[in-house]
């Protein structure tokens, strides 16, 4: 299992009438644009894309909108570029270009190759068909979506992995010199991802070229029917899908019921030999940061409202993971901890022992931390968009 931390880069501040307009997308007045907070976001974003690698994730993933409030990318592959030289493990996902609505693909070929590069063979890319608003956005008839995809696709691939000046006379595109330079590092090209709704169409191309199919936020129970039509379609194709093979955006949450449960779980983790730092204040919760196997980073956090474990463990996903009753009881009441009469300090590090995937300095240095020092220098505690509360009571 891999986690991807997955940005759209949504403009935020909106207008207290923004209910009053019929989309946030295409005809949203670009006035409610604000020069200097847009300047801000773009540069927490990619804070917030870089420190996801040092908190453990796999890969960073960016995407791409046009004229809209809802993803403030055009050009998902500049916010990779920033991405390259700033993180040194994490994949850079790129999920993905819109190619159906590019007039040049072939840009798109030479920028994936670029990158490729800079990353050091890090680069997954992705393609997407775009959704509807954005064909209007660019005057492309949304019927040729799938034509235009289709060749723009095929254009790429084969500027990535000819070693040969070609011709391209297409139905949608003309070249007569496509001489790809540079070529990418990955061979023959950098992995491709397709996200996706769960058209049969989509599915079958996916089988076809063995590429990761990979669905966009979607109730998981839709998700396995996405998957297992998925896994047929692969069969027939004859290539069939490896039960890894597919990709999904979910998220995954650990609670427990307070803080002071917290910091007895940290130090209960600490009295086994991981390290653990934290707690964290997000404002919204407080959570604790240590490493599970197979370089998975490990999160567990509190809120100040409760959670009803009854409302939020999900059957279907709990079916789905092949949990039984028994191990699902020991996760909802796990056997006490007694500790030992104080805070249990992190120990030395073992590197035996799976650790978070940070720089080695880095870690070194976050663990040999007091934790008030943790908590005080990493914590985010102010929310990004100032609120009036809520009256509850009506």
């Amino acid at each position: 299992m891999r986690f991807v931390f997955f940005h759209l880069m949504p403009y935020p501040y909106l207008p207290d009438d923004f209910d009053e307009y019929p989309s946030i997308s295409l005809t949203f007045p670009n006035k409610h644009f604000d020069r200097d907070l847009g300047t801000k976001l773009y540069h927490r974003y990619l804070d917030e894309l870089e420190h996801a690698e040092v908190a453990g994730f796999d890969g960073l993933a960016v995407n791409e909108h046009h004229q809209s409030a809802y993803g403030l990318m055009p050009s998902p592959n500049i916010m990779a570029a920033a991405l390259s030289r700033r993180t040194e493990r994490a994949r850079i996902m790129v999920l993905g270009n819109a190619i159906g609505i590019r007039g040049n693909p072939l840009r798109v070929a030479e920028e994936i190759a670029m990158l490729d590069h800079l990353t050091d063979g890090r680069l997954t890319s992705g393609f997407v068909r775009g959704i509807g608003w954005e064909y209007f956005a660019h005057s492309i008839n949304p019927t040729r979506s799938r034509a235009r995809f289709n060749e723009a696709h095929d254009l790429i691939i084969k500027a990535w992995t000819s070693d040969e000046m070609f011709q391209w006379i297409g139905d949608n595109y003309e070249y007569r010199y496509v001489n790809l330079w540079p070529r990418p590092l990955q061979q023959p090209h950098p992995p491709i991802y397709i996200p996706g709704a769960g058209s049969s169409e989509t599915f079958r191309f996916v089988a076809e070229h063995g590429y990761t199919f990979m669905s966009v936020y979607t109730p998981v129970r839709v998700i396995k029917r996405w998957f297992d039509s998925f896994r047929e379609i692969s069969a027939e194709a004859g290539n069939p899908a490896d039960p890894s093979a597919p990709g999904t955006m979910q998220h995954l949450a650990l609670n427990v019921s307070g803080l002071d449960e917290l910091l007895a779980i940290r130090d209960r983790i600490r009295d086994r030999g991981i390290n653990v730092f934290g707690p964290l204040d997000h404002g919204l919760c407080h959570s604790i940061y240590f490493a599970g196997p197979e370089n998975l980073a490990l999160e567990v956090a509190t809120s100040e409202q409760p959670i009803d474990a009854r409302a939020w463990i999900d059957p279907e996903v709990v079916g789905l993971l092949g949990i039984d009753d028994e191990q699902l009881q020991a996760f909802k009441e796990p056997e006490s901890f007694e500790g030992r009469g104080g805070t249990v300090p992190n120990p030395p590090i073992d590197w035996s022992k799976p650790q978070l995937n940070m720089p080695r300095e880095l870690l070194e240095g976050v663990m040999s931390m007091p934790d008030e020092q943790v908590t005080a220098m990493l914590s985010e505690p102010i929310p990004p968009v100032a609120v009036e509360p809520q009256d509850t009571a009506s």
